[in-house]
């Protein structure tokens, strides 16, 4: 066996046997790149380098502010706010909370760029709110747990920020752009599944629409959204970079939850810096020891050897686009989202583009992946929080979210074979600002 061939079983064999152990999934990216290192015979002080490396970007510099903004506004009292403009839009309709519901994620993860804060503030209000009105406690969990992937689509998302760095190049404006639709179309999916099964199980219905009620509601709730605003098309104006609409938005955010809707003391305000800095050290620990993981993977070839591999398989664009999906759900299976994104888009991304998949409609790809990695055991982190959330044991919330898995799964497919549910905003957008 050559050095090489025994590098590359050293690095994935030892990564995926302490991911199967539990291992923080930090330690697995960082052991594992450091027996790689070893038995190529380089020295431990490379892996500081790259580590230090990896998070020395600029782009970098917007996660921890988008992360301050979702956190604030999340802690802020929005939540019921968002909740009552959904209701004032679509709570007519038959099994209207659960529309509300959904609706009400888009609207919020338009702010937070978080499933797990969605489901965990949105959650704590709405499944009461459902059950209460005569919706059964399961269904309610599944529809909370899995519209909130709603918000890892809808900029702004720190996600999104992620892939755009770990991809090389890519405009953080057109990937944010490129989320709103497919962010709908999930929400649409999402919305016919809950009214399927409304008219099954007969759910009540909302109020008759109000155009009076839907104005009032969003003149208050106008303060939470003028922050996407802010954010999304001060980026694609050109008026700032990402970084800095993250950072002005974070003090926007603060005038809001304090001064506006006085959701937050500055109590509040220390204790949710302390919850940024606890998701932070997370976040860049991970991006720092996934940089040294994906320089061993550049520097085996990785990425071309699984290109070879894959394509070597079939040459039918339509099997391979279905695989590089197929491993991403495996993926979000046993990993955490942001590792999901910072290891896997240097090896997939150059086989997607080789079958004429574009990089920005790719990375909506893998964030709905690994959004629907978020709701399946092992690790589906979302999962746990809406059954903890409901105090029900999560078998039965896997059950519930059956129908919808087929929703997202259609959604996803959609995304992936018709580029323009991706690209179409973004290409409109762009060629106004040049024109």
């Amino acid at each position: 066996m050559s050095v090489q061939s025994l590098a590359i079983l050293v690095l994935l064999g030892s990564f995926f046997v302490m991911i199967f152990l539990r291992f923080p999934i930090a330690y697995a990216v960082g052991l594992s790149s450091v027996f790689c290192l070893l038995v190529q015979g380089g020295s431990l002080s490379e892996v500081c380098r790259l580590m230090v490396k990896g998070i020395s970007s600029f782009s970098l510099m917007a996660v921890p502010f988008f992360i301050t903004m979702g956190v604030l506004m999340g802690s802020g009292g929005i939540s019921q706010k968002l909740i009552d403009l959904a209701n004032s839009c679509v709570g007519w309709m038959r099994g209207g909370m659960a529309m509300v519901n959904i609706v009400a994620s888009y609207f919020f993860g338009g702010i937070s760029g978080s499933a797990a804060a969605d489901t965990a503030s949105l959650g704590s209000i709405l499944i009461p709110m459902m059950v209460d009105q005569g919706y059964d406690a399961d269904f309610s969990t599944a529809v909370t747990i899995t519209s909130s992937c709603e918000g890892l689509l809808v900029p702004p998302s720190h996600n999104m920020v992620i892939y755009a760095t770990t991809a090389g190049g890519i405009s953080v404006g057109s990937l944010f752009l490129a989320g709103y639709v497919p962010g709908a179309l999930l929400a649409g999916c999402l919305m016919i599944g809950s009214y399927i099964i409304s008219v099954k199980r007969n759910y009540p219905k909302g109020e008759k629409f109000s155009i009076m009620n839907f104005l009032r509601q969003l003149s208050v709730s106008i303060w939470a959204l003028l922050a996407i605003v802010i954010v999304v098309f001060g980026v694609v104006g050109g008026v700032f970079t990402a970084t800095e609409s993250a950072a002005i938005a974070v003090i926007y955010s603060l005038i809001v939850s304090v001064f506006i809707y006085k959701g937050l003391n500055w109590k509040g305000v220390w204790n949710a810096l302390e919850e940024c800095v606890n998701t932070l050290s997370i976040v860049m620990i991970l991006i720092a020891t996934s940089a040294v993981f994906g320089n061993c993977l550049t520097m085996l070839h990785v990425p071309e050897l699984a290109a070879n591999a894959i394509i070597g398989l079939t040459s039918n664009k339509i099997i391979i686009a279905l695989l590089l999906n197929l491993i991403l759900l495996v993926l979000g299976c046993i990993m955490d989202m942001a590792p999901i994104i910072l290891i896997a888009t240097p090896i997939l991304l150059p086989i997607a583009q080789q079958i004429g998949i574009d990089p920005i409609q790719f990375g909506i790809m893998v964030i709905l992946n690994c959004g629907i990695g978020l709701l399946t055991p092992p690790v589906g982190a979302v999962l746990f929080i809406g059954s903890a959330v409901a105090k029900l044991p999560m078998e039965k919330v896997v059950k519930a979210t059956l129908p919808f898995y087929i929703c997202m799964i259609l959604a996803l497919l959609l995304i992936t074979f018709i580029p323009g549910i991706s690209l179409w905003l973004p290409s409109v957008l762009a060629s106004g600002a040049a024109a």
